[in-house]
């Protein structure tokens, strides 16, 4: 069967118009980002001189007859990424055939994953293949970097059609030509690196193209070695796909755009003009990043070049080294998830350091995610109609909100860290959460000693009540009052305050209720404002003049998050309203937590990722607090707002990787995941690896079988470091470069009751225990399953109080311990202990102790 052929009228594209608005974009991408510069100024000149006159002659194109004058103008021509930004509507693309599987806006989003088995392990690859298929992938990919993993292939794909399986093989070619045009034959689609096809391994080296005949030495070397291929796959009518990985972009590509979402669309545009100049248009487009907002702006990037060209090729999606577990799939939600909203990409591929077949469920469910939304037409048609004129994809920066003031009639209580500069983490607690104020600290991030929390780097801002503990709740006012004396903020809708005042309290009140006359009550300290985002001009004209401290945006179901989200930032930023915006996601329902994950990242992280927001508050009454705490966190982190933990750029493994990625990553994790601010990548081998450390503060490459390589930034340091011995190699580098902190002590756990001890042999179903410290693994922070250290190492001698047996035992000899400076209160394993004598009653577990030290007393002794 032939290729279909584009509906584009020309066949050979100017190369230098597209390349003017990438350099355009770059200069205005650079503003925003942290990442590498494009080229400005003269240097932009100069080298969108040489684009112009050392590309050959084409038709002319709208974008070709640009001049250079006005760069801001231009790129604001091409604005429009998506169909629209007031709905979900799916990008009109043309059909690519992949075997069986038809990918393109005319058909369902497909679903992919790609096999850990070294491809030289036929029956493995099989087996995995087979996996995957029955897990819902419509296609899977294969790495094949070499003559032997060519040989297999064929027998790998006959392996296959034997079985019955007659699922799409996507070969992954890096560095190697020859072989993609050997095992063309066995794929039904070819998978080619722009960055590395033709031009070798990664270099870091800075290239200068002042000379205008060795750029186009360099494009005609391309030309040369890619043709066969295109050739090859249009006469066999096989699919391709240009993957752009921001890591891996050449060193004439980072010369000319720089480390920047423009180079890494540049950069498969060169590819794609040669198989557009052959009329060969069976291929479609990626752009991974491992870092969700670069990956978001460089698909949007994309996307505007094809409307501007009026090209429309699919596209596959996918945040790439995003890791394992909970981060992973909330990269991945916020990466792929926001670009779904806005009805764009064709492909999906959530890749995890997990077993491939596990990367389908999030894959199935980011999918149904948009679908819904784009076939809910109720929930746009809901939001009012409104205009965009302010949020703009290629000019990205944050929404800043002003922070509260301290008042005078604050007295004690200091209201100015209710919310984080950063973005805020808020949490809904119930009357029963109080009840357990040990778990309840545990659980929103605090540190504690003896009974008394503390704030730490990831501790909730504050806590929604929708009651308020009345009399007789002493314990539970207590609680309250713990909190907020460290500076956690306490809000309380505005007619239950009105009832059971609360000294300190925000009163929470409805935008329609205000723009109604509708006051605080006088116990409130501050006022925030829920705004749904479907209220009439009038009512959301009450925000003018509104002194909130906050607006909790929290859209109802009948509308779309994203869209009513849009309008209600549109409106203050015309206004220059500067209040903070929290979202706010209630699930009265049980969910799922990777539904509850990917529902959060798709929905908020799309606002997130353009800088609308500062701060998440997720209430889901049937989920644990301290899960979505951690999950609040790790949307601020994946969105680069607020860093809490070591950030992580993990590759999701294949048959290239060099070492037991999953383990290594969690070794690695275990001993280095108390760093906040510090980026590591674990790499299993060199393809992406040296590019991802460019995303980097340190990394952890496979350089051979049993060797490691470490990085720092993109300078290899240590080559060729036995495995055993890497991952302490890795902790002594952090060292070196004065990045390393030591592990906070870790507490010891205590049990939290949330009922009183039963009588009967179902005492341990009824405790709540902390999560015990890690140990560490074989990377030096101490062997797994070992005692943990004592906490505090400057205790003096210890006073110890024991538990008598029974139901109930009174702790002894505390006083003891709080007048030396340090003590332990232990627990016998018959009966748990309530430790008296201190600024409020401790339960202990049977079995458990606590340790008091010199530190914690002087801390204690300042609040007492």
């Amino acid at each position: 069967m032939a290729c279909k052929r584009h509906r584009s009228s020309p066949m050979h594209t100017s190369g230098a118009s597209t390349a003017l608005i990438c350099l355009a974009a770059a200069a205005t991408f650079s503003q925003g980002y942290g990442f590498s510069m494009a080229p400005s100024g003269a240097a932009f000149r100069s080298r969108a001189g040489i684009l112009s006159s050392s590309h050959r002659a084409a038709p002319p194109l709208r974008a070709a007859q640009w001049s250079m004058v006005d760069s801001d103008a231009k790129v604001k021509e091409v604005l429009k990424y998506c169909e629209s930004v007031y709905q979900t509507k799916r990008r009109p693309t043309s059909t690519v055939t992949a075997g069986p599987v038809k990918i393109g806006s005319d058909h369902p989003i497909a679903l992919q994953t790609m096999t850990t088995a070294m491809t030289t392990e036929v029956q493995e690859s099989i087996d995995q293949v087979m996996r995957c298929a029955d897990a819902g992938a419509d296609l899977v990919r294969l790495t094949v970097q070499g003559q032997r993993e060519a040989n297999a292939c064929l027998k790998i794909k006959e392996g296959l059609l034997a079985k019955g399986y007659d699922t799409p093989l996507v070969a992954d070619i890096h560095f190697a030509p020859k072989i993609a045009m050997q095992v063309a034959d066995a794929f039904d689609k070819i998978r080619i690196n722009p960055g590395n096809f033709a031009d070798g391994r990664k270099s870091f080296d800075e290239k200068s193209y002042d000379d205008a005949a060795a750029y186009q030495a360099e494009l005609d070397y391309i030309e040369e070695t890619f043709t066969p291929l295109v050739l090859k796959c249009k006469e066999q009518n096989i699919a391709m796909r240009i993957g752009t990985n921001h890591g891996s972009l050449s060193a004439r590509t980072l010369g000319m755009f720089g480390d920047t979402p423009a180079g890494m669309v540049e950069s498969a545009f060169e590819f794609a003009r040669i198989c557009r100049k052959h009329d060969y248009h069976n291929f479609l487009f990626s752009m991974k990043a491992s870092n969700p907002k670069v990956m978001v702006q460089a698909y949007r990037l994309l996307a505007a070049e094809m409307y501007a060209l009026d090209w429309k090729y699919p596209m596959h999606l996918g945040v790439t080294e995003a890791g394992e577990g909970e981060d992973g799939r909330m990269k991945s939600a916020i990466g792929i998830g926001t670009l779904l909203q806005d009805g764009l990409g064709d492909t999906i591929r959530v890749s995890l350091t997990e077993d491939p077949w596990l990367e389908l469920d999030p894959c199935r469910k980011l999918k149904e995610i948009a679908d819904a939304q784009r076939e809910n037409k109720v929930w746009t048609e809901a939001v009012p109609t409104w205009r965009e004129t302010q949020r703009n994809f290629k000019d990205f920066s944050q929404r800043q909100g002003d922070l509260p003031l301290q008042k005078e009639s604050d007295g004690e209580l200091d209201l100015r860290n209710v919310l984080h500069r950063d973005g805020s983490v808020l949490q809904a607690v119930t009357l029963k959460d109080l009840a357990s104020p040990d778990y309840l600290y545990q659980s929103i991030g605090c540190k504690t000693a003896v009974g008394m929390p503390f704030k730490d780097i990831a501790t909730t801002d504050s806590l929604l009540l929708r009651e308020v503990p009345g009399e007789g709740k002493d314990k539970e006012r207590t609680a309250l009052r713990r909190l907020q004396e460290v500076g956690v903020g306490i809000l309380v809708p505005a007619d239950v305050l009105e009832k059971t005042p609360l000294k300190g309290a925000i009163a929470v009140l409805e935008l329609k209720a205000l723009a109604a006359g509708a006051t605080p009550p006088p116990a409130a300290a501050r006022t925030a404002v829920t705004v749904r985002g479907d209220e009439t001009e009038e009512e959301l004209a009450a925000l003018k003049t509104s002194d909130a401290v906050m607006l909790l945006l929290n859209t109802p179901d009948t509308i779309s998050r994203v869209h009513a989200s849009r309008r209600v930032f549109e409106y203050l930023k015309t206004n220059d309203i500067s209040t903070p915006v929290i979202h706010h996601v209630q699930m009265d329902k049980e969910v799922a937590r990777d539904q509850l994950v990917l529902t959060v990242g798709s929905q908020v992280g799309c606002s997130l990722v353009d800088g609308m927001g500062d701060g998440i508050l997720i209430e889901a009454p049937q989920t644990e607090v301290g899960f979505l705490r951690t999950t609040s966190f790790g949307l601020l982190q994946g969105s680069r707002m607020r860093n809490t933990k070591t950030e992580y750029v993990s590759c999701p493994s294949c048959g290239r990787t060099l070492f037991d990625l999953q383990t290594v990553t969690a070794e690695i994790s275990e001993a280095t995941g108390h760093l906040p601010g510090v980026t590591i990548a674990v790499m299993g081998c060199i393809v992406n690896g040296p590019g991802e450390m460019a995303d980097a503060d340190f990394g952890y490459v496979g350089g051979a079988p049993g060797k490691i390589d470490l990085y720092v930034g993109k300078e290899l340091v240590r080559k060729g470091i036995p495995s055993a011995e890497a991952c302490q190699g890795l902790i002594d580098l952090i060292k070196e470069h004065d990045r390393w902190v030591e592990p906070a002590e870790v507490e010891e756990p205590v049990a939290a009751w949330r009922t009183e001890r039963p009588r009967g042999g179902h005492r341990a179903s009824q405790r709540v225990r902390a999560r015990e410290g890690a140990g560490g693994a074989s990377c030096g922070a101490g062997a797994t399953g070992s005692e943990p250290e004592p906490h505090a190492r400057e205790a003096v001698e210890a006073v110890e109080a024991r538990a008598g047996g029974g139901d109930r035992g009174d702790g002894a000899g505390v006083e003891g311990a709080l007048a030396a400076g340090a003590g332990e209160a232990h627990s016998d394993d018959s009966a748990p202990v309530t430790v008296t004598g201190m600024p409020g009653p401790v339960t202990l577990a049977a079995g458990s102790k606590m340790t008091l030290s010199l530190m914690d007393a002087e801390r204690i002794a300042r609040r007492k």
